[in-house]
């Protein structure tokens, strides 16, 4: 995985859409704890998306879901 701008939108999609399948926070597929650089990209990223997501769905705003929160 190449730590990019493009892995990490595409990470945030993937964890906005996990949350939209109603996975739950902790199913993230990535490991936060890894040794792996990547990994830990990953985790960090995919929770971010999810986070989004919900903070939209809670908030009842689906334009705040493009919102990174950077």
């Amino acid at each position: 995985m190449e730590l990019n701008r493009q892995t990490y939108l595409a990470l945030l999609k993937e964890g906005k859409a996990a949350f939209q399948e109603g996975d739950p926070s902790d199913a993230c597929p990535y490991d936060q704890y890894s040794a792996d650089q990547a990994q830990q990209f990953g985790a960090r990223y995919w929770t971010k998306g999810y986070l989004a997501a919900r903070t939209a769905a809670e908030a009842g705003n689906p334009q705040a879901e493009a919102s990174t929160g950077q």
